[in-house]
């Protein structure tokens, strides 16, 4: 949902018109997932309120950029996060379960599923139905993707999101650097270690969201070298940065 979704659909669009048969799969309650005529929708209902998801979504929003001490900055935006991951986890919870919309996927038969691992309820359908997966996202908190994509990020010559640093860093800069990093261990464990959970139970094995990301098929990466700071990619890995930008005529 919300900046994630605005972008795929632009991309769901595209196919329809190429011929493809296009499935949504969301929950009742969202911010702007909404039917329209170039795909098929299937809804599941989810445990929370309209008004529970956009007080949700404010709390973490404001958190993230509300200005003051750095710890408190910190701990609002954890708050915020919380509360945003219990209710995608709920939803990803109710959709497993939900064994009517399950046996549909089942039987479809489709060709790939497209997916943002942000919201990894995607890529556990995609191990469930053994179906190649097309990633679109503009990177997973924490740098989860990072491991999974097999791309090297040392903290050595990689500057990290917020430290205005460049690829060119005195020893200080690189302990800054490196310290950017210790808060995405504990932004892992909490976010995504409800999805593995989630994952073993559904697909009854032990696995966890590291082992399912790291059978991505295709990236679409939404970002662009031009804005990002330039870093090594496999084939697999596809910069589409351009999806984010508004589409303006030029002047005659």
């Amino acid at each position: 949902d919300g900046s994630h979704w605005l972008s795929m659909r632009e991309v769901l669009d595209k196919l329809q018109q190429k011929g493809h048969e296009v499935v949504v799969v969301a929950p009742e309650v969202t911010l702007h997932i909404k039917p329209s005529k170039n795909f098929v929708m299937k809804m599941y209902s989810v445990p929370f309120t309209q008004e529970e998801l956009d007080k949700a979504f404010q709390a973490f929003f404001h958190g993230s950029f509300e200005e003051g001490w750095v710890l408190k900055r910190l701990y609002k935006g954890y708050k915020g996060m919380k509360t945003l991951t219990d209710c995608w986890v709920s939803s990803c919870e109710q959709l497993l379960q939900n064994k009517e919309l399950i046996r549909y996927l089942e039987e479809s038969k489709f060709d790939a599923i497209l997916t943002d691992p942000v919201a990894t309820c995607g890529v556990i359908l995609a191990e469930h139905l053994s179906l190649p997966s097309v990633f679109f996202l503009r990177g997973v908190p924490c740098g989860l993707d990072l491991d999974a994509r097999l791309c090297p990020s040392p903290p050595s010559y990689v500057p990290r999101v917020f430290t205005d640093l460049t690829d060119r860093m005195t020893f200080l800069q690189r302990v800054k650097n490196l310290l950017f990093d210790i808060p995405n261990v504990f932004l892992c464990d909490f976010a995504f270690e409800p999805y593995s959970r989630l994952a073993s139970e559904f697909l009854q094995r032990e696995v966890t969201l590291q082992d399912l990301l790291r059978k991505g098929s295709v990236w679409l990466l939404r970002l662009d070298f031009v804005l990002d700071y330039p870093r090594p990619l496999m084939p697999n890995i596809i910069p589409i940065g351009g999806v984010n930008c508004a589409h303006k005529e030029l002047p005659q």
